[in-house]
């Protein structure tokens, strides 16, 4: 048996470098590095844990291999994503060892969904979560106010959205709108957008800047990922604690993202949510006029009609004028009566003095001629102050009662415009009670326009 040449192969591995294990670790490191700077894997989520120093550690795999990744606490806070086991995610990052176990791992800088199905099945399962909080109800809606004084709008800037919503504000009817420009896609749109709405809803009344009426939160439309922001739950939170009434207006007509069922009204477009939020002036306008015009005819034909009654309620009601002569003749004629009475009675009582005079001493009766003429002379003074004063008093007591009179009348026909009428028998006596009233009998109904003449029928033997 020949012995094996120890020294000739101790002679060949003498020409290999020697390295110890940092220098080939770090060898490693520098070439993996190196080749795979940055790269894109696709792979589905196990093991997802977050550290409490704020790192993530996972592991993406697929059905032939399992790759260790890592995500830094400064990176965390970028991903929009809530990252679980079982997500089929797009990682972006930089390869690198962990030289301390021999292993190597892909450093996360971004996580985007793999797919349409698992964005939509990530959405579904948020939407649900959110409704099962209530965020989605319609009790929580609110209603937009008819014509707002001021308008905010949350969007870029810089795009063709702002310029469409003006114009469209522009031409309906023109109202002092408040931009909060915010990024509508990216990693910070999210916290932008909430932090808008919130912005807008501590603006106090009266302020130096007013507090908009109502919030437009508007983007045009994009795939699935640019949409996202509008997503997040974030968003969605702030949407629905808004206590401004907000219209969502994200994307186009067949777009569909989670805040469009928190606000309180879904606009298909941005341009419809600025007609969805004012009227149109000229049609309020024209409106305005026809109402006017409505009103003022109203208003016409209501004083028509209060004239016909009034003029009718005149022609039933008899002259005071006419009563209150009446009155003063009747006055005068008594007064005329009486002072001839007066004369009367004076000739009367001459003549029975002159029938005396023939039956008594003519000395006697001369003399009680006298004291009568005297005591008559005594008397005619006081007799006609009496009578003037009668007259006087008869006078005053005539234009008391036509004055009476004329308030009791038009109290009477007073109850009558209401509705009321007054119920007298064939004979013009007043009807007060209706146990009074006999069939077929004749009744005379007075309104305050006229009369009306009715038989009380019999009904089935009884009245009424």
């Amino acid at each position: 048996m020949t012995d094996f040449p120890f020294a000739a192969l101790q002679s060949t591995r003498s020409n290999l470098p020697e390295m110890t294990v940092g220098e080939l670790a770090q060898a490693l490191k520098r070439n993996i590095e190196q080749n795979f700077s940055y790269v894109r894997v696709r792979g589905e989520i196990s093991g997802f844990k977050r550290h409490s120093s704020g790192h993530c550690y996972l592991s993406l795999k697929d059905e032939e291999a399992a790759l260790d990744a890592v995500i830094w606490r400064s990176t965390v806070s970028r991903i929009q994503l809530e990252l679980a086991d079982g997500m089929e995610v797009l990682c972006t990052g930089r390869l690198t060892t962990f030289p301390s176990r021999s292993r190597y791992q892909l450093v996360i800088e971004s996580v985007a969904l793999a797919g349409a199905g698992a964005f939509l099945k990530l959405l579904e399962d948020r939407r649900k979560k959110l409704a099962a909080e209530g965020l989605f109800d319609e009790a929580r809606k609110k209603k937009l106010p008819y014509l707002p004084e001021v308008i905010g709008v949350i969007t870029s800037p810089s795009g063709a959205v702002i310029r469409d919503i003006l114009h469209r504000l522009s031409d309906r009817f023109p109202r002092r709108v408040l931009l909060w420009p915010v990024a509508v896609q990216g990693e910070l749109a999210a916290r932008e957008v909430a932090a808008a709405i919130a912005g807008f809803n501590a603006f106090s009344p009266g302020g130096a800047v007013p507090r908009p009426d109502l919030l437009i939160v508007a983007r045009g439309g994009g795939s699935l990922e640019d949409l996202m922001a509008f997503n997040e739950e974030i968003v969605v939170r702030a949407v629905a604690a808004s206590a401004i009434p907000l219209i969502s207006a994200v994307g186009h007509e067949t777009d569909t993202t989670l805040i469009d069922f928190a606000a309180d009204l879904r606009a298909p477009t941005p341009t419809a949510a600025a007609e969805i939020a004012v009227p149109v002036r000229l049609d309020l306008i024209a409106a305005n006029q026809a109402l006017g015009g409505r009103l003022a005819a109203g208003i016409a034909r209501r004083l028509g009609q209060d004239k016909l009654h009034v003029e009718g309620l005149g022609r039933g009601l008899p002259d005071p004028a006419a009563l209150i002569n009446a009155a003063q003749q009747r006055l005068d004629d008594r007064a005329e009566r009486l002072a001839f009475g007066l004369r009367q009675c004076l000739r009367h009582a001459r003549q029975a003095l002159a029938v005396l005079t023939g039956r008594v001493n003519v000395n006697l009766l001369r003399a009680e001629i006298a004291r009568t003429r005297e005591r008559v002379d005594e008397l005619a003074p006081r007799l006609l102050t009496a009578v003037e004063r009668q007259i006087a008093q008869d006078r005053n007591r005539a234009d008391h009662i036509a004055g009476r009179l004329l308030t009791a009348y038009q109290a009477l026909r007073k109850p009558l415009l209401r509705g009321y009428a007054i119920v007298r028998d064939d004979k013009g006596k007043l009807v007060t009670d209706a146990a009074k009233v006999k069939a077929d009998a004749a009744l005379s109904l007075e309104f305050h326009d006229g009369r009306v003449h009715v038989v009380v029928p019999t009904k089935q033997g009884k009245l009424f």
